[in-house]
């Protein structure tokens, strides 16, 4: 099985006239924004979108089984060169078992894709990290295309295979807790989704990395009790740097009580690395940061600002 040492397999960059494909792999999507999100997934890429629907399942999109082969006939379709996820929610981890199963994880790796999601999805970038594979932690059709949240152009510059670049002044709500620079690979995506994946086949490989941790409406004292689990699984041993989202709804349940910032700072200030906090990627109200993981970054935070730097995360050209 890879490791999170190996160089990770680059999809190639989307070409002019491709084709981008949407799934649900967790919750089911309203139809009506799935439709919107869709149209304007479309508009923003300029290229054609083709949407895959299931018979629900409950409260899911489809059963984990039809979840699965959805993911998996886009994954080896020629004529798709993207999956964009339709939304969160729950489910997404019913596929890893499958998805981390060697053979499974042989044939993702015959033909890389660009996969694009994040809150629950963020199982699927995990499961895509074992497998030695750059994933795309970044907006989804149904909640930010639709309602037009989604940063256009990060979205396709990451999508590109163009570098990116992202600068915060002091005065921005990006801030930096602990100065410093960094440099490493991205891995990370929600929060509470990130501690579930402990002791599983997808769990996180934080060493040497920038580890990103966003979440939401998840109280001050719930993030304590997850970064230090984070932290009794060695998780925080090695990390280069750590990058906070901008974590929305995750604010005291009472006056007086500890805030957030100060949860961060107090458990993490002293592990020598950089330390950021409200990074607009995930959830939140600023436009969705499209970012890469399993690339090289670096990272630089101190009184001036903040400025992080990705190295391409697909290949030009057209695949053979």
């Amino acid at each position: 099985m890879p490791n999170s040492e190996s160089t990770p397999l680059r999809p190639h960059a989307l070409a002019p006239g491709g084709k981008l494909g949407v799934v649900g792999l967790a919750s089911r999507a309203d139809e009506s924004l799935l439709r919107e999100g869709c149209t304007a997934l479309q508009q923003v890429s300029g290229r054609a979108v083709e949407c895959i629907t299931m018979e629900r399942d409950g409260d899911f999109a489809g059963s984990a089984d039809a979840r699965a082969l959805a993911f998996m006939s886009l994954w080896q379709r020629g004529d798709v060169e993207a999956i964009v996820t339709a939304r969160g929610g729950y489910g997404s981890n019913y596929l890893c078992p499958w998805l981390c199963q060697p053979e499974q994880q042989a044939t993702l790796r015959q033909s890389p894709k660009i996969f694009v999601g994040y809150s629950d999805n963020t199982s699927v970038l995990l499961a895509l990290d074992r497998a030695g594979l750059v994933g795309f932690h970044g907006p989804m059709v149904a909640s930010d295309f639709a309602g037009g949240r989604a940063d256009a152009a990060s979205f396709l510059s990451a999508l590109g295979g163009l570098p990116l670049e992202f600068s915060f002044d002091a005065a921005s709500s990006v801030q930096c807790l602990v100065g410093g620079e960094a440099q490493g690979p991205i891995i990370g995506g929600c929060l509470s989704v990130i501690v579930s994946s402990l002791g599983t086949p997808w769990e996180i490989q934080t060493a040497g990395r920038i580890l990103y941790m966003e979440d939401i409406n998840e109280k001050p004292f719930r993030i304590d009790r997850m970064i230090m689990h984070l932290a009794a699984a060695g998780k925080l041993d090695h990390v280069r740097g750590i990058i906070f989202g901008e974590m929305p709804g995750c604010t005291p349940a009472a006056q007086g009580e500890e805030s957030l910032r100060q949860t961060i700072e107090r458990l993490l200030s002293d592990l020598g690395v950089p330390l950021v906090m409200g990074f607009p990627s995930g959830h939140g109200d600023a436009q969705n940061l499209t970012v890469p993981f399993g690339v090289p970054a670096a990272l630089a935070a101190g009184a001036g600002g903040v400025r992080l730097q990705i190295e391409p995360a697909a290949l030009r050209g057209h695949a053979k």
